[in-house]
């Protein structure tokens, strides 16, 4: 099976790839650094479900994310946010860990795998 690629950033990655029936997203960032935790992380649950939305699934179809933050002190933020997302009834595993990410406004990474409808 050819895996299906969307929204490359040039000579970089593909923000989506799906093959065989999986959806693997890239470690998406925000594009405004200068907002909080929360709504970092809100500008990225838009991508993650634009894409998914665009590869055949949704966050139903969420098997695993792992989110990465700056700091442990967002972590209280970043779980209201999440859940204000998530969908409750198909919840996908997930770990976070706290990572230097590529500048030190960005407060959270997420990358995530899903499967296809």
């Amino acid at each position: 099976m050819t895996p299906i690629r969307f929204d490359p950033v040039p000579t970089q990655y593909s923000k989506a790839v799906v093959s065989g029936g999986t959806i693997y997203l890239a470690g998406l960032i925000a594009e405004d650094w200068d907002k909080d935790i929360a709504g970092q992380a809100a500008e990225i649950f838009t991508q993650m479900d634009q894409l998914l939305a665009g590869a055949g699934g949704d966050k139903s179809t969420l098997l695993s994310l792992t989110v990465y933050i700056a700091s442990f002190d967002d972590y209280a933020a970043f779980k209201d946010a999440y859940a204000a997302w998530i969908d409750h009834e198909n919840l996908p595993a997930r770990a976070t860990v706290r990572a230097d990410l590529l500048d030190p406004k960005l407060k959270i990474e997420i990358q995530a795998t899903a499967a296809v409808r």
